[in-house]
């Protein structure tokens, strides 16, 4: 877990007021979590990016002027290492997927209640992403829908080490950079090298990709 002592910068981004006022309130009692700005659409967020740096930005799919779709890979292109918790009224499957695919690092439904929206914050502050029941049964059961994007390498092409393997296992099974490094016996930060090291392997471009390949692939089964 990264510093405590540092909050965590926070923008929402949504088209309801209330909406926003109800979460910046659920989050007001966290000494670790800082609201620095908010915004009704993805136009204005922008705009907010030209001078605030936060960390974590959740933002709603569905907004006028410019969504949540559009303004995604814009926050990326202006920062990679902003994370994502996308929002919306619908759990819609192939939607959670293709955000997850241009770079999405968690996916919530707005009905979720304060503390999930919390760990979330956390979770991909801490862990790049936070995985859920949502977005583990979108991965791992709609991945041969029309949205799944075809690999830059054929399975028959990566050979993985023993050590690889294991690490892309315990990732599929959503355990933090923290534990993978426990339970194979390395420091996080060689888990995170060999991370970067299966994606540039397998053509993947998240997390969400690694696992898509670890199924096609029979290194973990489609459930």
């Amino acid at each position: 877990m990264k510093n405590l002592d540092t909050p965590i910068k926070v923008i929402i981004t949504d088209d309801h007021a209330l909406f926003r006022t109800g979460v910046k309130t659920s989050l007001f009692g966290r000494k670790d979590i800082q609201m620095i700005g908010e915004a009704e659409n993805g136009m204005q967020l922008l705009n907010l990016l030209k001078h605030m740096k936060p960390d974590v930005i959740l933002l709603d799919i569905s907004m006028p002027i410019m969504d949540g779709i559009t303004t995604l890979p814009e926050i990326k292109k202006i920062d990679p290492e902003i994370k994502v918790i996308m929002l919306t009224m619908h759990n819609d499957h192939s939607m959670i997927t293709k955000m997850m695919e241009i770079g999405a690092n968690s996916y919530l439904t707005k009905d979720s209640d304060s503390e999930t929206i919390y760990q979330a914050i956390r979770t991909c502050f801490d862990d790049e992403f936070y995985f859920n029941d949502l977005t583990n049964k979108a991965l791992l059961k709609d991945l041969r829908s029309k949205r799944e994007p075809e690999p830059q390498v054929t399975s028959s092409e990566i050979h993985l080490n023993e050590k690889e393997t294991s690490i892309l296992k315990l990732m599929c099974e959503e355990k933090s950079t923290k534990e993978i490094a426990e339970a194979v016996e390395l420091s996080p930060r060689t888990v995170e090298a060999i991370r970067d090291k299966l994606k540039t392997k397998t053509g993947a471009k998240s997390l969400a990709g690694l696992i898509m390949y670890a199924v096609k692939a029979g290194i973990v089964e489609q459930k």
